[in-house]
């Protein structure tokens, strides 16, 4: 007897769940089917589970192919099961292709394509539609967004459109999904859009993807002018249509816990925040050598400005920028500095000076200090004025973090609004309108409206 065994969470049970135990089921004479519990889920990163553990076992009981079903709920327990239940074939969907090769020494392992263009689950009872995300754009962070998406529940990358189409095909066949030439037809396939496009066409992507009626998270910066991220979200809004911007720090659970901490009075009235982020980039990216739309503050701006946006507010008297620029006039370090009614802030960002990127914020009462990547909370300390009492905070931070917005986007396209505070409209339109006084007043970056 050719024993497989398989490993899913199986929820809102859709033909592509269906067709990979039937295709498991093939390749020997007994399958076990692991369903795992929602406490394994959140250990792992997968967010957004839906149906409960006993109805994830009974839909794969329903399809007939599962000769056992088992539970699982712990790190490790695939290798332990294979020799527990004496496996002769491990096997998962495609899009999980070389992350089990480890189990090779006690197995066969088989990769089963994974079943394209999924739009709805196979639950008579109920009326639930998977959302169908488009990417538009196929760079370094919509690299990103597939792994992440993955671990989303409820939602399906189905296709890629980029005007470059050759680029677009290889993406399309690294992460198995559709190419399309004509951004028509990749309208019709998808009920939402990631764009991760470069920056002065998030504009235009965003305006054609809501005149079809589509949902939209769009990569930060959003748009560079405060009017255009005006018009678009009042445009989403008149369409019933949910539009975020895609600053992952935002979302990310250990960034809310920080500002909650900030926002307690644990540390007083805050007075003064510096917040710092900074890189060092291949001279030939695109960042350093998009005379238009390239330099530091366009790229990592957003993040350095999110901590004074959320805390300090959008009122600020001043606000002034100092910048090193290399011979083609793109920034390379700046800094801005914010003056408000009772505190201030610097936000700095570079990408071809290297410095501490930390997040410091100064109340009356004591400091909260995030060591780089603060961008990526993890952890944070509260000091006091006594240098022996010391709070200490850590969080969770999966990945590449993009899996927090993706959840949130998903939450609101299905109604919700309780976590629409992380990042509101007024917050990105102000953002918008920094980045737009920073690119007219460095004269780098002109006509950059629709």
């Amino acid at each position: 007897m050719t024993k497989v065994i398989t490993y899913g969470t199986y929820d809102l049970f859709h033909e592509g769940h269906y067709r990979l135990l039937q295709r498991a089921k093939q390749l020997g004479d007994y399958l076990i089917v692991g369903v795992t519990t929602e406490e394994y889920d959140r250990t792992r990163g997968k967010l957004n589970v839906i149906d409960s553990l006993m109805t994830r076992i009974d839909n794969v009981k329903k399809t007939g192919f599962a000769d056992e079903i088992i539970i699982e709920e712990s790190t490790g327990q695939k290798f332990r099961d294979i020799q527990k239940y004496q496996i002769d074939i491990f096997t998962v969907g495609s899009d999980w292709t070389g992350q089990f090769d480890y189990l090779k020494d006690y197995c066969e392992v088989v990769y089963l394509e994974r079943t394209k263009n999924i739009s709805s689950t196979m639950l008579r009872t109920r009326n639930k539609r998977i959302q169908r995300i488009g990417i538009i754009g196929t760079g370094r962070i919509a690299e990103r967004f597939i792994p992440e998406a993955k671990l989303v529940s409820g939602v399906s990358v189905q296709g890629v459109f980029n005007p470059h189409q050759e680029s677009a095909r290889r993406f399309a066949k690294k992460w198995e999904i559709d190419a399309y030439e004509k951004l028509e037809e990749f309208y019709e396939m998808v009920d939402a859009v990631y764009v991760a496009s470069p920056h002065d066409t998030h504009y235009g992507y965003i305006k054609s993807a809501i005149d079809h009626g589509k949902h939209v998270l769009c990569e930060k910066p959003m748009v560079l002018e405060r009017s255009q991220a005006e018009e678009l979200f009042n445009y989403a809004k008149s369409k019933d249509l949910v539009l975020v911007e895609g600053i992952k720090t935002a979302y990310c659970p250990g960034f809310a816990n920080l500002l909650g901490v900030a926002c307690s009075g644990m540390i007083g009235s805050v007075r003064d925040i510096e917040a710092c982020f900074t890189k060092l980039e291949d001279l030939e990216s695109r960042e350093l050598t998009d005379i238009k739309c390239g330099g530091s503050f366009t790229e990592l701006g957003s993040y350095v400005m999110l901590p004074v946006i959320k805390l300090l507010g959008r009122e600020y008297e001043q606000l002034v920028f100092q910048t090193v620029k290399d011979e083609k006039g793109l920034d390379i370090f700046t800094k801005a500095f914010f003056k408000y009614p009772n505190g201030m802030a610097t936000a700095t960002c570079g990408l071809g000076v290297k410095a501490e990127g930390r997040l410091m914020i100064a109340g009356t009462k004591g400091y909260i200090v995030a060591e780089a990547p603060w961008w990526k909370t993890k952890y944070f300390e509260v000091h006091f004025e006594d240098p022996g009492k010391v709070e200490k905070f850590s969080d969770c931070f999966l990945g590449d973090g993009l899996r927090y917005e993706i959840s949130d986007f998903l939450s609101m396209i299905n109604g919700s609004s309780k976590n629409e505070f992380k990042l509101t409209r007024g917050e990105s339109i102000a953002m918008a309108g920094i980045i737009e006084g920073f690119l007219k007043e460095n004269r780098y970056c002109e006509n950059m409206g629709s």
